[in-house]
């Protein structure tokens, strides 16, 4: 199969989902224009077979394409993060392992509401860093902070993010320790 061709049926089988990332980034009537603009820069690149994984190069196209048009038009961030699907498909294959792991162990939800409980303008860096990939300097300009406010605003939210993950490791480790007990031990709740 070509890489164009491959290409072609993962933008099809991906476009909905495509769509709604995008979504989380643009007005509604721009939705359309960047989904389909990312399919013609895919198209125009000419060694698509180097790239190793399509569909998160797909879907990071996208994400970026979005973000250049926000930046073009203007458009502020919101405050909030209230869809999980959303989030779950901005987080690319090269996030940082802690977050990889996270994933792959179905703990999902777990991390989503360590970011939620964050203070909001921690937050909203913490997301643009770790979920957009924004520099540090991006960061700074479009929120109107320094880079040394930025920079602590990440280490905290680093910081409060992995704490909570371990706690909840370890109350779901309890958990099932107590639970295998009682079944090993034949008492029944």
């Amino acid at each position: 199969m070509s890489s164009d061709t491959l290409f072609y049926k993962i933008y099809l089988a991906s476009r909905k989902s495509i769509s709604r990332v995008v979504s989380r980034i643009v007005p509604p009537d721009e939705i359309e224009d960047i989904v389909q603009e990312t399919y013609v820069r895919i198209c125009q690149i000419e060694n698509k077979e180097n790239i190793t994984s399509p569909k998160s190069f797909m879907y990071r196209t996208a994400r970026n394409l979005a973000l250049d048009y926000q930046k073009r038009a203007g458009v502020k961030l919101v405050d909030r993060v209230d869809d999980l699907q959303a989030l779950e498909y901005l987080l690319s294959n090269d996030v940082d392992e802690m977050y990889e792991n996270t994933l792959i162990n179905n703990e999902f939800s777990h991390f989503c509401e360590a970011v939620r409980q964050l203070p909001t303008q921690c937050r909203k860096v913490f997301v643009l860093k770790k979920v957009y990939g924004y520099s540090q300097r991006e960061i700074a300009a479009q929120l109107g902070l320094s880079e040394s406010t930025v920079e602590k605003h990440i280490a905290t939210g680093m910081k409060r993010c992995t704490l909570f993950m371990r706690n909840i490791n370890k109350l779901e480790s309890k958990s099932s320790a107590s639970t295998s007990q009682s079944i090993a031990g034949g008492t029944h709740e």
